[in-house]
């Protein structure tokens, strides 16, 4: 047993720059584990310097130079935050406290639904189990419990003061990716190994997939949530615009987002127009919407970049959102396309038949 695994070991790791491609990963993956809280603004950079590199290389075209153009983009870049942020986050702020001001009344005219459901259905719903449902209500409602809400939002306040000079550090950091790109690629090449061409080979095959994936998802993002939007305020469902930015947020999680945003849309339809038939044409074209997302948008925005399993993408979302929260969410598929190439590059030799045979010779002695 020992000669065969000590054979797998030779067969897998013989390679110099296999090992380096090894290292490589694991050190990438430890930093990120330990500092990844404390070199945030520094990834945050890279990833937008990374999205906004393209504009900047259409601009070196076209015969401008890289600070010119790195200013540019960085300026039209951050005017469009800035009208995001003054033009879409007070509107669906306003209409989420509307929301939990609504709460109470939804949450009467809910219990009243259920008490005409166990009249008519003893069988299926009792009055034991709803007056329970409604105690645990109440303790989730008490007045010391939304205290301690307030409580922890307060202590989230402070974060406020990392924010602010976050919208210093990451304009600038990014302002310095773009404009020294060569520069500091060379400098940091003194930091690898010299080694690295297996490792190289496996980022060129990522470089445009992970740039593929990135903008198609922020492509999404937009369509979906935009669509939605605009029917739900057609059908003059009430938060609108909240509702339409979960929309769009949601496709951040592949097959869990939509199902866990269908709950508070339908909610919200049924206590506004309960079993109506603006009901019905609302939940249909939701419905619509999201089965125009998967069968039609994603397969032409991201018909190169993913090639994997539902199975491993649900499974890359689990792992990679567990370690890296919403950061691990947005890139579990470049993440696990990433381990999918790795695997596909690995070095591989054949063992050969004598090898075997002395294998199966010294499993059969031990």
């Amino acid at each position: 047993m020992f000669s065969f695994f000590s054979r797998w070991y030779q067969e897998r790791f013989s390679d110099p720059q296999a090992v380096t491609l090894l290292a490589i990963l694991v050190g990438l993956a430890l930093v990120l584990y330990f500092a990844g809280g404390l070199l945030a603004p520094l990834l945050v950079a890279l990833v937008l310097a990374f999205l906004l590199e393209w504009p900047v290389a259409q601009m070196l075209k076209l015969g401008i130079n890289r600070t010119t153009g790195a200013s540019l983009v960085l300026v039209l870049f951050l005017g469009i935050v800035v009208l995001l942020t003054f033009g879409l986050i007070p509107s669906v702020w306003r209409q989420g406290v509307s929301l939990m001001t609504d709460l109470p009344s939804m949450i009467d005219k809910g219990l009243q639904t259920l008490q005409g459901l166990a009249t008519q259905y003893p069988q299926f719903v009792s009055s034991e189990q709803l007056n329970l449902m409604v105690a645990e209500l109440k303790k989730l409602l008490d007045t010391q419990h939304v205290l301690d809400i307030a409580k922890q939002l307060i202590g989230y306040s402070a974060s406020l003061l990392v924010l602010m000079v976050y919208a210093i550090l990451v304009p600038l950091l990014v302002f310095f990716f773009l404009k020294d790109k060569d520069q500091l690629i060379s400098g940091s090449k003194r930091f690898f190994p010299t080694n690295r061409q297996l490792a190289r080979k496996v980022w060129f095959e990522m470089h445009q997939q992970i740039f593929n994936y990135i903008r198609g998802k922020v492509i999404e993002i937009v369509i979906v949530g935009v669509a939605s939007y605009i029917f739900f305020a057609f059908m003059g469902l009430r938060y609108s615009a909240l509702l339409g930015v979960l929309t769009g947020l949601s496709v951040l999680i592949p097959y869990v987002g939509a199902t866990l945003v269908t709950l508070p849309i339908m909610l919200v339809a049924f206590f506004q127009w309960g079993f109506s038939s603006e009901f019905g044409y609302l939940m249909l074209g939701y419905g619509i919407i999201q089965a125009l997302d998967g069968n039609v948008l994603v397969p032409i925005l991201f018909s190169d970049a993913v090639d994997l399993h539902p199975v491993i993408i649900i499974a890359a979302v689990l792992v990679f959102g567990g370690l890296w929260g919403v950061w691990g969410v947005f890139f579990a598929i470049p993440l696990a396309s990433l381990v999918k190439a790795v695997i596909n590059a690995w070095p591989k030799t054949e063992i050969e038949p004598v090898a075997i045979t002395q294998v199966k010779a010294d499993s059969e002695q031990a």
